[in-house]
């Protein structure tokens, strides 16, 4: 289920592709949108009584009006259909992350108030490279990459909240586990011999995770680093349009090129990846682009957080790609402006 700010967010642009006179007269007539239910629309009804929950939903509504007259989107044209994917997530191997269809053929990513690129197994980025059709087993990154510091923060803990630490031949048992949750979840502060223990489990992760990754893109050779950048920034083998608004408030309105058209205008001159010292397990990495158009390279660089999926020792770490570059900047998302 999609949460509330996703809904209200999603279903505002949609309503502003529809030439209607306000946000809230759609909201009151309730325009026919596929896939918006009645209970989401009285969910909507309810997020625009806050303060917070109207800014957000106007800007979107704002960037609906924007597509529909934009002469490299629908060009003024009053859609017949719109479609709300309503967090379905859509079938296929590369399918595209459109939140809305229009009219079958306009298919729209709806991104707000985040940088995250995408949210994966770290298997399926550093060892997979995000090739698609491929399944990668959900272990626990943490112990196959640093299971000696892994397992040091495990004890570290376990003595400092008086539990027992177990473990089986494939790391700590689930017992164990669901009591350092359990214990984290009402003590998240590190202390002493635990703080040390995480701190040196983040840089074992952040630095082996980094060189792990490079080794697989060396091994792989020829256009793996291409391949890899077009994965991490979403381009697809049709075109789609991303709308929203930045963490820091600018309006996002941009067209996805394919990976044809990206090859067209720019090439991919490196492909940079280091470990970072953040806090928490970090791998950076950064792009250098040459437009070829201008004839300047561009650097497009981002970071890649390996955490705990629902707090330490939750669920397996996830491997969450963050785009620190500006979009309007980025190499193959041309601005809607």
């Amino acid at each position: 289920m999609p949460s509330a700010r996703t809904t209200l967010t999603e279903v505002a642009t949609a309503l502003g592709c529809l030439h209607l006179p306000s946000l809230d007269w759609a909201v009151i007539q309730r325009p026919a949108l596929v896939g918006v239910s009645a209970g989401e629309w009285d969910q909507l009804d309810g997020e625009l009584m806050s303060a917070r929950g109207r800014a957000i939903a106007e800007a979107a509504f704002a960037n609906g009006q924007h597509f529909l007259e934009h002469p490299d989107a629908l060009r003024g044209r009053l859609p017949s259909t719109v479609e709300w994917t309503g967090g379905r997530k859509l079938p296929g191997d590369q399918a595209i992350p459109a939140d809305l269809r229009i009219d079958h053929v306009y298919l729209v990513s709806c991104k707000y108030l985040s940088r995250i690129l995408l949210n994966t197994a770290p298997t399926r980025l550093f060892d997979g490279l995000l090739q698609p059709g491929i399944r990668h087993e959900r272990r626990d990154w943490y112990e196959l990459v640093a299971p000696a510091e892994h397992q040091a923060f495990a004890e570290a803990a376990a003595r400092s909240f008086g539990l027992r630490c177990s473990t089986t031949d494939g790391g700590l048992d689930a017992a164990t586990r669901a009591a350092l949750k359990r214990s984290f979840g009402r003590h998240a502060r590190l202390e002493g011999d635990v703080a040390e223990a995480y701190a040196d489990m983040c840089a074992a992760v952040s630095t082996r995770s980094a060189l792990r990754w490079a080794a697989r893109l060396h091994s792989k050779g020829g256009r793996a680093r291409e391949d890899l950048i077009w994965r991490m920034l979403r381009l697809a083998s049709g075109t789609y349009y991303v709308l929203g608004v930045s963490p820091t408030g600018e309006s996002l309105r941009i067209r996805v090129m394919t990976p044809w058209d990206w090859r067209q205008r720019h090439e991919l001159r490196a492909f940079d990846i280091e470990p970072d010292d953040a806090g928490q397990p970090q791998v950076r990495w950064a792009a250098t682009v040459l437009d070829r158009e201008s004839g300047t390279d561009v650097v497009v660089q981002g970071h890649v957080e390996v955490r705990w999926s629902h707090g330490r020792f939750g669920g397996p770490p996830e491997a969450k790609v963050y785009l620190d570059t500006p979009p309007a900047e980025v190499p193959g998302y041309v601005p809607l402006t």
